[in-house]
């Protein structure tokens, strides 16, 4: 593709961030730095073995943290630049059988916050963007762990998500979630927190109105029945 260079990386590789920050660098002017790779295993914690949870929080959360640590020199010496962190609605509000999904994403979203304070002092952004569900092939490629004794209430979760799934319900197209991402990357605004989708946007503000705890109650009621 015309004006397109693609570079070697694996996130869960501290060298290959190294190397891919340099060579990105040496390709001329960079303005935005997106983390978006993720890594989706859902399931009861009991049944996930070690290398699932080191690459959940490998791949969703030290991924974009050591990126952003490749790159924050280059971004302080020329007193300019921006990074976009996806979360997602999984780093605002809270389901059944995603407690490692929800441990990343809620840490990238209070991460992406905190490390703004200090950039900011060299004119460096940082801006959040949580998407709610989204139309592609993430869901379909997740990693579903054994579900053992917990499967008849796993069986509820997954028909009520597959059911959020259709587009003719709820959730967003590829393209409006990039719609979001450009216009964070474009406006310009002292802004953190952006939220992609109606469905995200709707699952937050009920949070917000009945508060924490009464939230967790009415997720068990939908998701688990």
């Amino acid at each position: 593709m015309d004006g397109v260079t693609i570079l070697q990386l694996d996130i869960t590789k501290p060298s290959e961030i190294r190397q891919a920050a340099t060579d990105a660098i040496a390709l001329g002017e960079i303005d935005v730095v997106l983390n978006n790779a993720a890594y989706g295993a859902i399931g009861p914690l009991e049944s996930m073995s070690d290398d699932q949870l080191q690459q959940q929080v490998s791949t969703n959360l030290l991924g974009a943290v050591r990126v952003t640590q490749a790159f924050v020199p280059y971004f302080r010496e020329k007193k300019s630049g921006l990074f976009i962190n996806i979360t997602s609605v999984a780093g605002l509000v809270t389901f059944p059988f995603d407690s490692l999904y929800h441990a990343v994403k809620w840490g990238l979203h209070g991460w992406s916050e905190g490390i703004s304070y200090e950039l900011a002092l060299f004119g460096i952004g940082v801006k959040a963007i949580a998407p709610g569900f989204i139309h592609t092939e993430f869901g379909s490629n997740a990693l579903m762990t054994e579900a053992g004794p917990y499967k008849e209430k796993m069986d509820h979760y997954l028909g009520v998500v597959n059911s959020m799934m259709d587009p003719k319900l709820t959730g967003s197209t590829a393209e409006e979630v990039a719609d979001v991402i450009y216009e964070a990357a474009t406006d310009g605004k002292n802004q953190v927190h952006y939220m992609a989708g109606a469905d995200c946007k709707n699952m937050y503000q009920r949070r917000q109105e009945i508060g924490a705890e009464a939230s967790v109650k009415e997720m068990a009621a939908v998701f688990l029945g």
